[in-house]
């Protein structure tokens, strides 16, 4: 009996490190959309959030899956009394994938880079009250505001605003270096990325080695690799009806949680008949977003009268001043002097909400009169046609950005909303840092696009992702578009 019992320990040992050894690192995380390039600092579309941000890139500051802004590349800041000067002090021994030391000097070139005047970046305007960056030392940065900004640590989290190094701009769009867990292995186009473990990370290494997205945009092909176990994560999972299928199916787990994804029918406001209010107001009367969610989403979403999520304490229900009522919608057409209605184009890029909730709105549209022409496009066109060019009458794109009504403020952005006293009433939010003076101001903000018809204001898009049950650590919410790996692991 002497001699049994540590036999039995060393094969019980070595059962367990066996299992250790063969405990899965890798995980292969498909999404539907798969991003136009690899830059987030130079583009709107958040498929490049949804794979590098905070795997590859990391900010100053940044999210994390409650929602909260915690540090990131910035240890600490020090904010002076009159919130004009913020100096940020950055993490030792921080590196970009490529061995180069992140210091100081490439947190000025960022910022410096977004300011330029030939700026690419899509939320360029979140960061205009910065009016000088200042080196102070390798490990410490000086901003300075032209007046102050309560949001801008929450603005320096977005993935608009994470590091880069000058080293690396000429070629980002396609290698992007950054100073994550993860460092960029290869991008297949109209397959994959793959992404892996960067040994000499400045932080707690992550459980995963390594990391495949894959691009699935056809429904029916995101349930049937599902399905057949090719991938072990789909988040944003694109066809809602499966998911009671899934949920019944102990391989898999569910996660329906919600998103900062206000899914709006974009009205672009300089181009007739939208520039007259009484034409956007009769569109949001035409529109029963019910049916839009019923039809499009299965019933998962909830109903927004204006441009901000309903789990926002500064949330104001505005859904019954756009209710649906057709009679009304062709009255005001009639109002208009469009008695027999008009045309006008629906652009629908891939996004199954888009794609499905177009049929539905243009066949709601018609019942007053106004005939949508739906014109299908991939997200490069919608970003070069809609986005940037401004061509089009109609479109459906949830924005998922946290907190983004401050686009509204911004007559270049691609809706073209030019209203002086809503900018001022934003200027006025920014250097404002009173909670409840800010909530005041942002249910404020939240009534006058909503009176003014900017957009129709349709549902906060719920997150629906479908995982393997033995993977821990994905977000639920999604506080910004993002597929965070840094907490992802496999149950023992």
């Amino acid at each position: 009996m002497t001699h049994i019992r540590p036999l039995f320990i060393a094969a019980a040992s070595a059962v367990l490190l066996a299992g250790m050894a063969n405990a899965k690192t890798d995980i292969t995380v498909a999404m539907q959309l798969e991003p136009p390039h690899l830059d987030p600092t130079s583009a709107a579309a958040g498929a490049i959030d949804s794979v590098l941000y905070s795997n590859v890139f990391e900010g100053l500051t940044r999210f994390v899956g409650d929602g909260s802004v915690v540090p990131g590349l910035a240890e600490s800041w020090e904010i002076s009394d009159d919130g004009l000067t913020y100096t940020f002090s950055l993490r030792e021994g921080v590196t970009f994938h490529d061995g180069t030391t992140m210091d100081a000097e490439d947190v000025k070139f960022t910022l410096d880079r977004i300011l330029d005047e030939e700026s690419a970046n899509a939320q360029k305007a979140l960061y205009a009250a910065i009016s000088g960056v200042e080196v102070v030392d390798p490990s410490t940065v000086r901003v300075t505001l032209s007046e102050p900004n309560g949001n801008m640590l929450f603005n320096l989290a977005w993935g608009d605003a994470v590091i880069v190094a000058p080293e690396s701009i000429e070629n980002i769009k396609q290698q992007p270096i950054g100073t994550g867990p993860f460092k960029f292995d290869r991008w297949t186009q109209g397959d994959s990325i793959e992404i892996s473990q960067y040994g000499d990370y400045w932080g707690e290494q992550p459980a995963l080695t390594e990391a495949t997205f894959k691009f699935i945009s056809d429904p029916t092909a995101a349930f049937a690799a599902m399905m057949a176990e090719d991938v072990d994560v789909f988040t944003g999972f694109p066809a809602p009806e499966n998911l009671p299928q899934f949920d019944a199916d102990p391989r898999f787990q569910v996660l329906i949680g919600s998103t900062e994804g206000e899914t709006i029918l974009s009205t672009n406001n300089k181009q007739a008949p939208f520039d007259d209010v009484r034409v956007r107001q009769a569109l949001a009367h035409a529109i029963d977003r019910q049916a839009i969610i019923d039809g499009a989403m299965f019933g998962y979403g909830t109903p927004i009268g204006t441009h901000f999520a309903p789990h926002n304490p500064a949330y104001v229900d505005l859904t019954g001043g756009s209710n649906f009522d057709p009679d009304k919608a062709r009255a005001l057409l009639a109002e208009a002097g469009m008695p027999d209605g008009f045309e006008t184009t629906l652009h629908l890029p891939p996004p199954s909400y888009a794609r499905r909730g177009g049929e539905i709105i243009a066949a709601q549209l018609a019942e007053v009169g106004i005939t949508a022409e739906i014109i299908n496009v991939e997200w490069a066109q919608w970003l070069e046609t809609v986005f940037r060019g401004k061509n089009f009458g109609l479109t459906i794109v949830s924005h998922t950005e946290p907190m983004d009504i401050g686009i509204y403020a911004n007559p270049d952005y691609y809706f073209q909303y030019d209203n002086p006293a809503f900018q001022e009433l934003m200027s006025t939010l920014n250097a404002t840092t009173d909670p409840e003076a800010r909530n005041s101001l942002m249910a404020e903000a939240q009534q006058i696009i909503a009176g003014d018809a900017v957009n129709g204001y349709l549902f906060q898009l719920a997150q629906l992702s479908v995982a393997k049950a033995d993977v821990q650590g994905l977000w639920t919410n999604a506080p910004t578009q993002a597929t965070d790996l840094t907490g992802v692991s496999w149950a023992e």
